[in-house]
């Protein structure tokens, strides 16, 4: 299996109410009433427009169920109960199991929307299958809460544009005009990347390009790995720890 340092359990958390669509749509990255109709992958920030927390968003009903990390999740709880003042809006935790698998995406389950390869999440008992989900992730480059998402992270330089969690067609919400500035106004410098590593590090590894640091290695399986990387310094004679790493186009 790939090489993490975080939990993989989730909590699911129901949000029920008039006002919940609009509610959300004031708070987090993606476009809640254009996207609700299936499962939303989104995000939210500070005002600074920091990461604070990713979720998926999955309609059920006259609900929406929020499916985030369990290290976040009381820490997202707090924060919509803060929002909400008068919203008619109800928050409550739930002891669903979210389950995950590859395929045939059964009936009342939904499609991972960041990746065709992350295959489909369901929530009401579908069976679920076993897979290498961090060789899974670290194939497509996609970023793990916790692990390459950090409070430090911009969700831009974290391919949230690509893995479909943000949208710059919807209005106001909470760190959009930072994110908004990172998209029109300035070209990345940092990123995530995708690299083959010869040996193994610990997750949270420097990585030395030219005597230099030029980024962090993270998640590693099958012989690559993700790496938070300055493009100015990526180099053809890169090391971490005891591996050789190498970026990938």
């Amino acid at each position: 299996m790939g090489d993490t340092a975080y939990s993989t359990e989730r909590k699911v958390l129901r949000l029920s109410g008039a006002d919940v669509v609009p509610f959300l749509q004031n708070l987090v990255t993606n476009n809640v009433p254009a996207k609700i109709d299936a499962m939303i992958y989104t995000a939210l920030l500070t005002p600074q427009g920091k990461f604070r927390a990713d979720f998926f968003l999955v309609p059920d009903g006259d609900d929406i169920l929020l499916d985030v990390a369990e290290p976040m999740a009381a820490d997202v709880f707090k924060a919509l109960s803060m929002y909400k003042l008068r919203a008619k809006v109800s928050l409550e935790e739930t002891d669903i199991s979210p389950t995950r698998g590859i395929g045939d995406i059964p009936e009342g389950a939904y499609a991972d929307p960041r990746h065709p390869t992350l295959g489909w999440r369901g929530y009401h008992g579908q069976t679920g299958q076993d897979a290498d989900w961090d060789a899974l992730r670290v194939a497509a480059c996609i970023p793990e809460s916790g692990v390459e998402l950090t409070p430090d992270t911009f969700i831009l330089e974290a391919g949230f544009e690509t893995l479909n969690g943000v949208d710059f067609k919807k209005g106001c919400y909470v760190g959009q005009e930072v994110t908004a500035r990172m998209k029109h106004k300035t070209e990345l410098r940092k990123g995530l990347v995708r690299v083959a590593v010869d040996g193994s590090a610990p997750v949270g590894t420097d990585i030395i390009s030219n005597g230099k640091i030029a980024g962090t290695l993270y998640t590693q399986a099958d012989g690559h790995g993700i790496a938070y990387m300055r493009f100015d310094r990526i180099s053809d004679d890169m090391i971490a720890g005891d591996a050789q790493v190498t970026a990938l186009p």
